[in-house]
């Protein structure tokens, strides 16, 4: 049976890999069946926690392509056994991405976490769909300000965390800002409390 991560380890690579001393490791992976192909409940709980993705691409003559994709956390979606959507919202109308595969449908989803150093590599196959308003309307976030133009739908034929090295820690400005929020209103009973202290002090009989 092929190994799932044979979507990624050619015969190339697996060659690379024998020759830098990595083969070894990565054959008792394949042993296993390689990378992962269901969408595990740890997954499913990732994809909940994410703002940011980059899809790639190619076009028909193989040329890549890679475009970020944003919105509140979760706007990424599970709407079936193995298949992923996410609304794609008006935006600069080159329509790169729907045009790639149009031609091409193998895609590749990088999810990011950079709060906590996380990182997936999704491969697979995606589509545009643009006459399902429905189903634009389902994947639209809630009160996010941004017009769904069409879907992308997204077949997983596999997937793999990376490791945590070279991450950089990016906080999300919300979170940051609930934070100086809490962080003020504590200083400010903190001060309260040592004006009522200082208070009662100065009206103490020497």
């Amino acid at each position: 049976m092929t190994p799932a991560s044979d979507v990624a380890f050619t015969p190339t690579v697996k060659a690379l890999q024998a020759a830098r001393g990595s083969r070894e490791a990565y054959a008792r992976m394949e042993e296993r069946g390689g990378f992962r192909t269901a969408l595990t409940d740890d997954f499913v709980a990732f994809l909940a926690t994410i703002d940011t993705a980059y899809l790639a691409t190619s076009n028909a003559a193989g040329q890549p392509y890679a475009q970020h994709r944003g919105g509140p956390r979760g706007f990424i979606r599970v709407i079936g056994e193995g298949t992923l959507a996410f609304a794609d919202y008006s935006g600069n109308r080159q329509y790169i991405t729907s045009g790639n595969l149009a031609d091409n449908p193998r895609a590749f989803l990088f999810l990011m976490d950079y709060a906590n150093s996380r990182r997936i590599k999704v491969w697979g196959r995606a589509r545009v769909v643009r006459d399902d308003p429905a189903l634009v309307a389902q994947l639209m976030p809630e009160g996010y300000q941004a017009r769904g133009e069409q879907a992308i739908v997204f077949e997983v034929e596999a997937w793999d965390s990376n490791c945590p090295q070279h991450i950089p820690v990016k906080l999300d400005r919300t979170d940051v800002a609930a934070t100086v929020a809490r962080l003020e209103d504590r200083i400010a009973t903190l001060e309260a409390e040592n004006m009522a202290l200082r208070g009662r002090l100065e009206r103490k009989p020497q």
